[in-house]
This record gives structure tokens, C-alpha cells and sequence, in this order.
């Protein structure tokens, strides 16, 4: 039998950045997945006829469609960000823990900026 204690209380578990940003990654690439279709959808209704251009704006000016908008942008700008992270770290950039914890707050101040960049455009 398996003497190895056991921890079932979840919010009492620490994970370090790293295995955060990892697990964010997962998290907005299925975002990204189901999102997909709606950002398609949107793209082909804004170019088909400038009404339908003009509905998707009215649409998009309703704050429940904008904020679904709002976080599949942040799904995706998080997304391409960490990714361009872990393109570093398979080149040997950025594997040592010091190092990582510098790429892991760099990808959120990034991911921010480029947030902030996107959707005040909106």
C-alpha cells in the first residue's frame, strides 16, 4: 500500500509561474479553438456588404458581443506571446529558473500591452 501523503485541497497547491503560464496557454488555446468560428463568422459578415458591415459594428456595440470578443483577442494575444516564449526556450534561451521567471513576467507584461494595444481599438 502507498504510505505517500495525499493532497485533495486544490487552493492549499503553489505552482510557480512557469506551470501558471502553462496551464493559461492550454486554457487559451481551447478558447482560441471554440472562438475561432465567431472571429470567422465576424470576418466574412464585414466584408460581404457594408450593411452587413454595419450590423456587426451595432452588434459589436452591445457590451455582452464585446466582451466575448474581447476575450477570445486576449486568448489570442496571450497565446501568440507564450508561444513566441517557448520558441525561445527550444532555441536554449530562457530554461534556467532565473531566467524563466523573467520570461514568465514578460509574457504577461507583453500580453497586456499588446491587450491594451487591440482593444482600444475596438
Amino acid at each position: 500500500m502507498n504510505k505517500r501523503p495525499v493532497n485533495l485541497d486544490l487552493t492549499t497547491i503553489r505552482l510557480p509561474l512557469a506551470g501558471v503560464l502553462s496551464i493559461l496557454h492550454r486554457i487559451s488555446g481551447v478558447i482560441i479553438f471554440f472562438g475561432m468560428p465567431i472571429l470567422l463568422w465576424m470576418f466574412g459578415k464585414s466584408l460581404s456588404s457594408e450593411a452587413d458591415f454595419l450590423e456587426l459594428q451595432n452588434l459589436l456595440g452591445n457590451l455582452f458581443y464585446k466582451l466575448i470578443f474581447l476575450g477570445i483577442l486576449a486568448a489570442l494575444s496571450y497565446h501568440i506571446i507564450a508561444g513566441i516564449k517557448h520558441l525561445f526556450m527550444d532555441k536554449g534561451i530562457g530554461e534556467t529558473e532565473g531566467s524563466a521567471k523573467i520570461a514568465g513576467r514578460l509574457t504577461i507584461f507583453f500580453t497586456l500591452i499588446a491587450f491594451i494595444l487591440l482593444g482600444s481599438q475596438i
